[in-house]
């Protein structure tokens, strides 16, 4: 299995490669140089396995052989041993066809622990066979960040930089991160907004000699092992509502495109999915595009969703590779001229191509409250705000009521205590193992909105050179 540069103008690297640089040399995202392709007779067969073992079997081919059989499978089971609830991703019904799938169990109490979990393992398997060591560099909007410190912390050969935006994620998110006493952790916060903080950490990327002193990595994902390691519940939903002799659709609150660019990663390798809705806040460039052919940027609004106030979405980029037949020159030329105008505007045959699979929708900070009232009152769920998205827009674009429809609940409605007690009157309280979370020591630095201080600050300290604070 070989991966590719979306903008064309990188080497084609093998899994474990593509693993640690995260973004290629010429600042596009790897993608599979083919899809492995799952035949009906192979899902059949995953239908009575358990997640671990659905797991293995959907991301070995991607891996190639880069790590052993017997290393991915015990990567994976003590993964998914340390999640919250024995079908690890449950799936509840909350209406007709109408289902959530609880993506919330892990250590963080959000989806991007599936991928993370693993990611952090296979750093550490990867880099221990090499004799190497790297620097990740990370933007959250809320949940990458605790997920990626929560993986990686306590390795040997990990120094971590997340940069989330000052006063723009929730309390819960921001302790989650800055609580953690661990050696090679440092939460930044920086002034700006996530877009901001992804934009620091691209040119970090696209600085060679800052890149290469420092062996960058990634966890966003821009890295590839995290959106490969997601398709594997797009599988797990689909298999248990009967794929592939049926298809499935899902509905995805999404501000970087990555979980639901899983979910057609999914469909590439062949699973049966019909519709993939992509739900999004009143920060809605996402929606914008699917309804005109137009992407084009606005402000950053700040919602109840914060983990989705997002203009600049990263992953679209694969989407756009694939719309444009796989021409790295054509997306090199499209993405520039979408830095300098701020705009880009895609051909009826192209958005076509998209909408074959893709619908959208949106709901504001309003209509968030109202659907986590109605779901509150109709099903007991208690549903935290991006979740609340999800299952509105797979109502507003279900299709055909006969196709089931699959709501990713991305996570526990614990993070976003305030929105959920203001819509329902409950104050959804933390897990046991998190009830002291406002009682433990906050230790965080505070960065301008500027490379050049990151990269100095990354210089003093990377490696355990500096353990003091420049700010809390």
């Amino acid at each position: 299995m070989k991966y590719v540069s979306t903008r064309g103008d990188a080497p084609e690297l093998a899994f474990d490669d593509v693993l640690l640089v995260g973004l290629a040399t010429d600042g596009g995202l790897y993608v599979p140089a083919e899809w492995p392709q799952f035949s009906p007779a192979e899902f059949e067969a995953m239908a009575d396995l358990s997640y671990a073992e659905i797991a293995f079997r959907v991301i070995r081919p991607f891996v190639g052989g880069t790590i052993a059989d017997d290393a991915l499978k015990a990567m994976i089971k003590e993964t998914y041993a340390g999640f919250g609830h024995d079908a690890v991703a449950p799936l509840k019904q909350i209406g007709t066809n109408e289902w959530l799938m609880e993506l919330f169990h892990g250590p963080t109490l959000a989806f991007k622990d599936f991928a993370l979990q693993l990611v952090g393992r296979m750093f550490d398997h990867v880099l221990a066979a090499r004799g190497e060591r790297v620097t990740i560099i990370g933007a959250t909007s809320g949940d990458t960040g605790s997920a990626a410190i929560e993986a990686c912390r306590d390795r040997d050969n990990i120094d971590v930089y997340i940069l989330f935006p000052e006063g723009r994620v929730s309390e819960v998110q921001q302790r989650q991160m800055t609580t953690v006493d661990a050696a090679g952790i440092h939460a930044i916060a920086v002034d700006g907004t996530f877009d901001d903080c992804q934009d620091l950490v691209k040119a970090m990327f696209n600085d060679s000699q800052f890149r290469s002193a420092h062996n960058l990595s990634a966890v966003n994902s821009i890295n590839w092992a995290r959106v490969l390691i997601q398709i594997v519940y797009y599988v797990v939903a689909a298999v248990r509502l009967g794929a592939p002799r049926r298809a499935v659709s899902f509905a995805v609150p999404t501000g970087n495109f990555g979980n639901v660019l899983a979910g057609w990663a999914a469909w590439k390798c062949g699973l049966t999915v019909d519709r993939l809705v992509v739900g999004t806040n009143s920060n809605d460039i996402l929606f914008r595009f699917f309804e005109t052919g137009e992407m084009k940027i606005a402000g950053v609004e700040p919602t109840l969703s914060p983990s989705m106030d997002i203009q600049v979405s990263s992953n679209f980029e694969r989407l756009l590779f694939d719309m444009l037949d796989g021409d790295g020159a054509a997306v090199r030329e499209w993405l520039a001229d979408f830095r300098e105008t701020g705009a880009m505007l895609v051909d009826d045959r192209r958005l076509s191509k998209a909408r074959g699979k893709f619908d959208a929708a949106r709901l504001d900070d309003d209509g968030i409250r109202w659907v986590i009232r109605n779901v509150f009152e109709n099903t007991g769920e208690l549903l935290d705000p991006h979740s609340a998205i999800g299952v509105d827009v797979a109502r507003k674009c279900r299709g055909d009521n006969a196709v089931p429809i699959v709501s990713l609940a991305t996570a526990h409605p614990a993070k976003f205590p305030d929105a959920v007690e203001a819509a329902t009157g409950i104050r959804p309280p933390l897990p046991s193992r998190m009830a002291d979370l406002f009682d433990r020591v906050e230790t965080f630095d505070t960065l301008a909105n500027d490379a050049a201080a990151l990269q100095d600050f990354i210089r003093r300290t990377a490696g355990g050179k500096d353990a003091a604070k420049v700010g809390t």
